[in-house]
């Protein structure tokens, strides 16, 4: 039910609170707001939230730190709405793990449709976290294994790695892909159906964040290879572990 879904808004300006709280509060969610980084904090120890509207702009601790934070441990679905049109600070919120990124004014109706995304996805990982029978096939590439249900990474001391969903389908398109070069515009079509519309720069900044997480050095990768002039090569052989 849409009452068990909880939803955080995270912003100074009243405004902005009222017509998001109200709009999500009549579709029938569970609505809590904060005015600052440090209320939202308070009230995620409370209880789970499954998505974030978040602000980037705020008095004290900023939005994209509360964001680079979050994802340390938390796979929370987050959008970052904000009045900037910089599309440097887009690429900065995607950067430190936000989902989506929706600038000011907005359109509620595209805020839901991202937001119902975003929620299904958050809604499967809890589910499967809360399964008592893991019984799924992993990917195992190098020192890794990849949960595609979990969308995490596990280490060889069983750390796991928590994936944002675009880092998952990006490295799900270079694993489909192993050995092959991908050219951006070929990684673009495999990860087109997000709501928001990805580009050349977002790829890149997705490959950076996928590089960081499984510890592969950018300045001389082992596992994905920039080809330049061309796109990107997934070196490592898979293998299926159950």
């Amino acid at each position: 039910m849409l009452s068990d879904t909880k939803i955080l808004i995270v912003d100074d300006d009243e405004l902005t609170r009222q017509v998001l709280s109200s709009y999500f509060e009549n579709e029938g969610y569970d609505v809590s707001c904060a005015t600052t980084a440090e209320e939202a904090e308070e009230l995620l120890i409370l209880g789970t939230v499954d998505l974030i509207l978040l602000d980037i702009r705020m008095p004290g601790k900023d939005g994209l730190t509360l964001t680079r934070e979050l994802r340390v441990n938390n796979e929370v679905g987050i959008i970052l709405v904000t009045g900037s049109q910089d599309e440097v600070d887009r690429l900065i919120g995607l950067e430190c793990g936000a989902d989506e990124y929706v600038t000011k004014p907005f359109n509620p109706r595209e805020i839901l449709a991202r937001a119902k995304n975003l929620i299904r996805r958050v809604r499967l990982c809890q589910k499967v976290k809360s399964a008592d029978n893991d019984d799924y096939i992993l990917k195992a590439f190098d020192c890794w294994k990849l949960n595609p249900v979990r969308r995490q990474l596990i280490d060889e001391e069983q750390t796991t790695v928590q994936l944002t969903e675009g880092e998952f389908q990006l490295l799900k398109c270079l694993m489909d892909h192993v050995g092959q070069i991908m050219t951006r515009d070929q990684i673009l079509d495999q990860i087109r159906n997000r709501e928001w519309v990805p580009t050349d720069r977002t790829v890149d900044v997705l490959i950076g964040r996928l590089r960081r997480k499984l510890g592969d050095d950018s300045t001389n990768p082992r596992l994905i290879l920039t080809v330049h002039g061309a796109g990107y090569l997934f070196t490592p052989k898979l293998v299926d572990v159950v």
